[in-house]
């Protein structure tokens, strides 16, 4: 995954980019029930900051918060680290993850390696529930302009380009004030590798989750290009 979301970014996601967890989590938590109703285990991966987990634990599962950034982590609190696909997973009853996590791995190898540590890990009857960029995503975003956001004691400017039809990239410039009237610069490039979701139910399938692809979790549609997949193992 490389070494993004470093402190200062990590922060900034934590203090103003919650809205995407928490608009997804109803529908998550609604594909979620049976295993509540078991009193599985849910392994959460890439959980950021915890917008999720704080949800997933609310309503009353015990989740294993995972992430690949130690900055995360921290923010996170009860969370590990662990970075696919090497890492190898716990046993669960459910396995989530907004926030398109499997994109930020390097290859097409990796991310079907990474499908085959979900699926392996999953116990029977287990919920899978995450979303992945399209290939549509960075075609609908070719010309996007730059993004910019400032608030009091940080700002944000995200570039985008895509460099390849399957790999989108985002340079995200932070700026956070230090407390000496000075601010404090960081750099971060977050290649995206874009997947043809088409064939992500027969790659699953091939591990034994039967599973589909759908416009988003529940009533929660999901931007252009972003959409969820949802499975349970055979």
């Amino acid at each position: 995954m490389g070494d993004v979301y470093r402190r200062d970014l990590a922060n900034i996601h934590h203090l103003g980019f919650g809205a995407h967890a928490d608009a997804c989590a109803p529908g998550v938590l609604a594909l979620l029930e049976p295993v509540l109703d078991r009193r599985g285990t849910v392994l959460e991966l890439g959980c950021g900051s915890g917008a999720l987990t704080r949800h997933l634990r609310a309503a009353g599962h015990r989740v294993i918060a995972t992430d690949a950034s130690p900055a995360m982590v921290e923010l996170a609190g009860d969370a590990q680290l662990l970075v696919l696909p090497e890492d190898p997973l716990p046993p669960a009853d459910a396995v989530v993850s907004v926030g398109h996590v499997l994109n930020y791995l390097p290859d097409h190898r990796a991310i079907r390696r990474a499908f085959a540590a979900v699926a392996g890990a999953l116990r029977p009857g287990g919920v899978l529930a995450f979303d992945l960029l399209d290939l549509s995503y960075g075609e609908a975003r070719r010309e996007a302009p730059p993004y910019a956001r400032v608030e009091d004691d940080w700002a944000m400017v995200t570039r985008y380009d895509l460099p390849a039809p399957d790999r989108f990239v985002r340079r995200i410039t932070t700026f956070v004030a230090a407390g000496d009237g000075s601010w404090r610069r960081d750099d971060e490039r977050h290649d995206n590798v874009l997947v043809d979701t088409a064939g992500v139910p027969a790659e699953l399938a091939d591990h034994g989750v039967r599973a589909s692809v759908e416009p988003g979790f529940g009533g929660e549609r999901l931007v252009e290009g972003l959409v969820a997949v949802i499975g349970r193992r055979i």
